[in-house]
């Protein structure tokens, strides 16, 4: 299995290559030259199975040589193994034909925790073969930043700097990321929002003498493993709810697009998704793309469902390069266009995108109103962004099962499920003593010169 830029110039690299390197030299993300094609009984197979069994069969034919077979299945049970359910990602009905799928069991109840608990046993197992050290460097709207330090803190060949926009995350994602006590942990609130971060993360990937200096890394969703191992539960929903003799669809809130990205790779791989709906907050580009054929930016607004404040949907480029037949040249020219605000996606590109993916989007009043909702009739807990998908989902709900991808836990987003319902929800007991921890932070300003100094500081011991 070899991948390839979407901007078609970086080199061509296997699986092992492209997770380590993360976004290509050329500024583009890494997608597989090929999607491999599961069977109908390769699928149907695995109804009933457990989720690493799952994970294993989905996964296989992406990672190639990199690592044997029985490795593979052992880095898999390590990654899930500390998940607080047994089926990992277990559905919930809300109502007639719509199910939650709840993602939120895992060790920093969010669903980044199903990628990036494996990514970290990957690249350790990666390391430990080469001898390297590595610089991680991400940048977080919040559950990102956390997971990646849950997987990462304490490991002997590993730093790990988290960039998260100053007074733009909740209490309890702070705290998850800023009261860690192992010396590789490094949290830096940057002066900015979302989008700052994550654009002075690739002006560092796209430094390539800081990169080489450092040995950069990174694990955002821009990293084409974080996507794969979420393709995984995809198929676990579908097959418990009779794929592939029927379709299934899918309503995923999201800011960044690798969530939903992860359906459409599924979908190519044979699983039969009917729909992939698009749900946003406020922050509503991805809806506004979808229907107008423009992608412009307009400010990012802070809301109750801060995680999809976003306004450079990174992995939206994966979806153009397929939209303009993995036309690479297209995707680079309108890439560059977005650095001037934004731009207009051809009849034909909006067409192909319209016939994967439809959208909705979330006001906070119909947020709130929703994570009430949901409590009254079925009496499940919404934190306000499986809120937001939730309400999307309610509008697109039809003849197939719908399943709604719930993202993170509602106690970690205590004051607007609090002001929603009048419930505050709480963290399980292993994390009670969250903000009786101290905290360890360094506020920065948004400038690529200061963050690679620091990080040249923190990382020189």
């Amino acid at each position: 299995m070899r991948y390839i830029s979407t901007r078609g110039t970086a080199p061509v690299l296997g699986f092992s290559e492209a997770m380590m390197t993360g976004l290509a030299r050329d500024g583009g993300l890494y997608v597989p030259e090929a999607v491999p094609v599961l069977s109908h009984a390769e699928i149907a197979a695995m109804a009933g199975l457990p989720y690493e069994d799952v994970a294993f069969r989905v996964m296989r034919p992406f990672v190639g040589e990199a690592f044997d077979d029985d490795t593979f299945r052992g880095l898999i049970g390590l990654a899930y193994a500390g998940f607080g359910h047994a089926a990992r990602a277990p559905l919930v009905q809300l109502g007639p034909n719509h199910f939650l799928l709840e993602l939120f069991h895992g060790p920093t109840l969010a669903f980044k925790d199903f990628a990036m608990q494996l990514i970290g046993r990957l690249m350790q197992a990666a390391l430990a073969q080469s001898g390297e050290r590595i610089t991680i460097v991400g940048a977080t709207s919040g559950d990102t930043g956390s997971a990646a330090i849950e997987a990462f803190r304490g490991l002997p060949n590993v730093d790990v700097v988290i960039l998260f926009p100053h007074g733009r995350v909740s209490d309890v994602q702070r705290r998850q990321m800023t009261t860690p006590v192992e010396p590789n942990v490094h949290a830096l609130a940057v002066e900015g929002d979302f989008d700052d971060c994550q654009a002075r993360l690739k002006d560092m990937f796209n430094d390539f003498a800081f990169r080489d200096e450092v040995r950069l890394a990174g694990v955002n969703s821009i990293n084409w493993a974080r996507v794969l191992a979420q393709v995984v539960y995809y198929f676990s929903a579908a097959t418990a709810l009779g794929a592939p003799h029927r379709p299934v669809d899918f309503t995923v809130p999201t800011g960044n697009f690798g969530d939903i990205f992860a359906g459409s790779i599924a979908r190519a791989m044979g699983l039969p998704i009917g729909r992939l709906v698009i749900a946003t907050n406020q922050n509503d580009i991805l809806h506004r793309a979808l229907t107008t054929g423009a992608y412009v930016m307009q400010g990012v607004h802070p809301s109750i469902s801060p995680s999809m404040d976003i306004q450079v949907s990174s992995n939206f480029e994966r979806a153009l390069f397929y939209a303009y037949d993995r036309d690479a040249g297209a995707v680079a020219q309108l890439m560059a266009e977005l650095r001037s605000g934004g731009f207009a996606i051809s009849q034909g590109a909006l067409q192909a995108l319209r016939g994967l993916y439809a959208s909705g989007r979330a006001s906070e009043a119909e947020t709130a109103a929703t994570i009430a909702r949901a409590l009254a009739q079925s009496g499940e807990l919404l934190c306000p962004h499986s809120a937001v998908g939730v309400k999307v989902a309610e509008e697109h709900v039809g003849a197939h099962p719908m399943v709604t991808l719930a993202t993170a836990h509602p106690a970690k987003f205590p004051d607007a499920v609090q002001a929603a319902t009048g419930l505050r929800p709480a963290l399980p007991a292993r994390m009670a003593d969250l903000f009786d921890r101290p905290e360890r932070v360094t506020r920065v300003p948004n400038d690529l010169a200061a963050l690679q100094a620091l990080v040249r500081e923190r990382i020189a011991r």
